[in-house]
């Protein structure tokens, strides 16, 4: 039997990066302030990184699913200096109010449903019991916890409606994408600095 690892899922919008709504131009992508040093020390530590995200502007007729491949390469060429390389993107394009056809359907990988969690998880072996979700509103908090992950909220404003519920509660609240990194990796010790050099170092002994 393949040896199961530990993951970091991330959503995308708002977490990993500045939100911009249905953005599919590589030229507007920007990452969340200390983003690379953070994925870095992650993965330094063990964690695969995998992003989950929600993309109704495929259902809504705005883009194709296609379109967000060209973010995806921007993304890895700014994580890349700090080794911070994402290692699977998961995305799902439905939206039952949606106008295209084809993903306007209620499905099963939608959050705050852990479908694309859980199907990540066979694709790579991820032990979900040993694995983090990292999300800026409690649909994320809710799929990583459906999932059986542990789970930090980013309180950065992007939750606004703060509906709670059974599976809506975080184990962990930060104020940023380092914050929240540092939390998860604070019981192994001392993370390393950050390689990256994006003026954000990276050290689980200091405080946000």
């Amino acid at each position: 039997m393949a040896l199961m690892r530990p993951a970091v899922f991330l959503d995308k919008d708002g977490t990993l990066l500045d939100n911009l709504p249905y953005n599919v131009d590589p030229l507007r992508v920007t990452l969340a302030r200390g983003a690379r040093g953070a994925l870095g020390a992650l993965k330094a530590h063990g964690f695969l990184l995998v992003v989950v995200s929600n993309q109704p502007g495929v259902a809504l007729g705005r883009f194709a699913l296609q379109s967000l491949e060209p973010v995806e390469r921007r993304i890895q060429e700014l994580l890349a200096p700090g080794g911070a390389e994402i290692d699977a993107f998961y995305y799902c394009p439905h939206l039952p109010q949606g106008t295209n056809v084809r993903y306007a359907v209620r499905c099963l990988c939608r959050k705050p449903q852990p479908g694309l969690l859980r199907q990540a998880a066979r694709d790579w072996q991820i032990d979900l019991t040993r694995s983090w979700l990292i999300g800026d509103v409690l649909d994320d908090i809710e799929a990583g916890n459906r999932a059986s992950c542990q789970t930090v909220l980013v309180h950065t404003g992007n939750e606004t409606a703060w509906r709670l519920g059974l599976h809506r509660q975080p184990q962990h609240l930060a104020h940023s994408l380092r914050q929240a990194a540092r939390q998860i990796l604070m019981p192994v010790g001392r993370a390393p600095r950050d390689p990256g050099g994006d003026g954000d170092a990276f050290d689980v002994a200091s405080q946000a």
